[in-house]
């Protein structure tokens, strides 16, 4: 029996990752993320899962990242009862997001169950359930860096720092194949870039059959930074934001990028180069993540404030009632507020952004990457005008944006792990990017590597890896989702514009009777088109 590799996720799009290898003594996944972008790919996450979860043996996770381990509930709603093993920071972080999102999961529910009632419609459940994420933790194994473990028959792992997040790896793996030969293989997860604050370079052997690597910045290189320039230019676009006279808003993901700024934000005010009135951390997760990072302080490189002084600046205030949340509302200039979600698609940064993007002197600041057809994305493209929570927000706030703090590697820093990992005695497949990510990184690889040996596998293909390479094979499922309809806007994302056209046109019209005429061609052309 060959080996066979299928892409379940992070095929074509940036999140999702999910990797399934079938072998001859079973089979088991690595990783299984939440899908997030546009409202098409989003919906994968409510699609049938493509294979039978009770098949799997086990699972190897990266890191605790939502796009890479976002539907392991709903991996253990369908039945699944098998072992995760994962880095113990991975294990105390997943104590908390896997809660989060159901929690998530359960309100969006039922907010959605009250509008469909409205209609006289079924009601919806929940992608998965607070019981289903805890049955999850249940299943966490512990595994150490640079260590030997035998998860299944015919199968041996060891994880690697990766450099990204707290915990997060790359997950070297052998699988025994029909003649008892092992099949070598590198699953990069997500990859740290050079300078960060608490950690040091990703690490990893060298020398594979098979190199699975993340393209999230492919082509695209962030200029040259110390960790000190890097302070620097938040403290520029801080203050020119608190010159406005308005709040900052910064959304931000509840691991590791909020935790980074925190400690910059620290040492800026400790430094007294900015005066903020508050810097407000607006997560349930926060104080929760915080007590997994001082946990693990001793794995943090130097920094400038101790892990205490970190999150004990009198002028922080971490959130985590609704009410404490609401209360930010009120404020109508100098402070500093950050929330998730990263890319603006859920959880309490919406309603801030509700609150101030419709103030010119508020100033709206992104740090990470926007997946295409996410709110982030949208406000970041330049439009005029948002929908959030059903409503036209009109955009008269300051849209900035900084690449210094993402978690993942720019391209040159892909381009130096791949070349620390040759020789790859078979194939590189390119992974959790989008189209022209994947396609400028493969052009460069193709300086290292054959490139009749890059491959940039879609969503739900399988590979069969034979001691020739990879083959696809036409056993494959069908493609839950086409790919031009993955990392592009879709046509949920051309309702939102057409209406907000609409409005805008129907406030610009000379009167009334001007928005009669124009209601009723629009009423004209969708008669016609019924008919």
């Amino acid at each position: 029996m060959t080996v066979t590799l299928h892409f379940h996720g992070a095929a074509g799009t940036v999140t999702g990752s999910c990797y399934r290898v079938v072998h001859p003594g079973g089979q088991f996944l690595v990783d299984c993320g939440l899908f997030q972008g546009n409202k098409s790919v989003r919906e994968l996450n409510l699609k049938p899962t493509p294979f039978d979860p009770k098949s799997i043996d086990f699972l190897l996770l990266t890191h605790a990242h939502i796009d890479h381990a976002g539907l392991l509930p709903k991996l253990y709603g369908e039945g699944w009862r098998g072992p995760m093993w994962m880095t113990g920071p991975t294990a105390g972080l997943l104590e908390y997001l896997l809660p989060d999102g159901a929690g998530i999961q359960e309100s969006e529910a039922e907010r959605e169950t009250r509008k469909r009632s409205r209609r006289g419609e079924e009601p919806v459940k929940p992608l998965y359930t607070m019981a289903d994420a805890e049955e999850a933790l249940a299943h966490r194994e512990i595994c150490d860096y640079d260590q030997w473990i035998e998860p299944g028959p015919g199968v041996r792992a060891r994880y690697w720092n990766a450099g990204h997040i707290i915990g997060s790896a790359s997950i070297e793996v052998e699988v025994q194949d029909s003649d008892g030969k092992p099949v070598r293989l590198m699953f990069s997860g997500d990859i740290g870039p050079d300078e960060k604050v608490f950690y040091t370079e990703p690490e990893g052997p060298s020398g594979f059959d098979y190199i699975l690597c993340e393209s999230t910045y492919g082509g695209r290189d962030r200029a040259e930074y110390t960790l000190e320039e890097r302070r620097e230019t938040l403290k520029t676009e801080i203050q020119q934001a608190l010159g406005r006279g308005g709040n900052l808003i910064i959304p931000t993901f509840a691991v590791e990028r909020s935790q980074e700024l925190l400690h910059d934000i620290g040492t800026l005010i400790k430094m007294g180069e900015i005066d903020p009135q508050l810097v407000a951390l607006d997560s349930p997760l926060a104080s929760k993540v915080t007590g997994v990072y001082r946990k693990y302080a001793k794995m943090f490189e130097d920094t400038e404030l101790s892990a205490d002084e970190l999150f004990n600046d009198k002028r922080f205030r971490i959130i985590e009632a609704v009410e404490d949340s609401k209360g930010l509302n009120a404020i109508k200039g100098g402070a500093i507020i950050m929330s998730a979600s990263g890319m603006a698609d859920a959880g309490r940064i919406k309603h801030h952004l509700r609150n101030n993007l419709i103030r010119a002197n508020a100033t709206v600041l992104f740090v990470g990457y926007q997946a295409p057809g996410t709110l982030g994305q949208i406000i970041l493209s330049g439009a005029r005008e948002v929908r959030i929570h059903g409503s036209v927000i009109p955009v008269r706030a300051t849209i900035r944006s900084m690449g210094n703090y993402s978690a993942h590697a720019d391209h040159s820093e892909l381009m130096d792990w791949i070349r620390e990992r040759l020789p790859v005695e078979k194939d590189l497949f390119l992974v959790h990017g989008e189209e022209n990510a994947m396609s400028e990184l493969a052009e460069d690889a193709a300086k290292l590597v054959d490139p009749k040996r890059i491959v940039m596998p879609a969503l739900d293909a399988c590979y069969e890896l034979t001691p020739e390479g990879a083959v696809l094979s036409t056993e494959a499922v069908e493609p839950r989702l086409a790919p031009e309809q993955i990392a592009h806007l879709d046509w949920h994302n051309d309702v939102s514009k057409l209406i907000l056209d609409i409005n805008d046109r129907l406030r610009s019209a000379a009167g009334e009777r001007s928005r009669n005429v124009l209601i009723r061609k629009l009423r004209r052309v969708l008669e016609e088109d019924a008919g």
